[in-house]
């Protein structure tokens, strides 16, 4: 599966040309420019992948976070939702036996 192309620059010092094989000099003048575009066409989607891994990877970071951050908001709501419920019992026991609140 082809991926589309993105226009990613090749960045300096990872340049793909260093890594194109040697060729004689018979075939180099046919071989060299399809060989050098597949190579630079690899090195491009290589980072095109490598972006969107990333940007993956932020996005569940992020989710996880999140996650966590609602648990933990939620389970403080929850405790002070239980203690306003045992206050409420407490005053409606109180008030059912004609104790004064105050």
């Amino acid at each position: 599966m082809m991926l589309p192309m993105m226009p990613t620059p090749i960045k300096a010092g990872s340049s793909p040309t260093s890594a194109t094989p040697t060729y004689n000099s018979s075939n180099m003048a046919g071989q060299e420019d399809p060989v050098q575009r597949e190579i630079h066409q690899d090195w491009a989607n290589r980072e095109y992948i490598e972006v969107i891994t990333s940007s993956i990877k932020k996005i569940a970071d992020f989710l996880n976070s999140f996650d966590m951050s609602c648990r933990s908001r939620l389970a403080t709501l929850n405790e002070k939702l239980t203690a306003l419920e045992r206050r409420i019992e407490y005053i409606e026991a109180r008030v059912t036996k004609g104790e004064t609140l105050t």
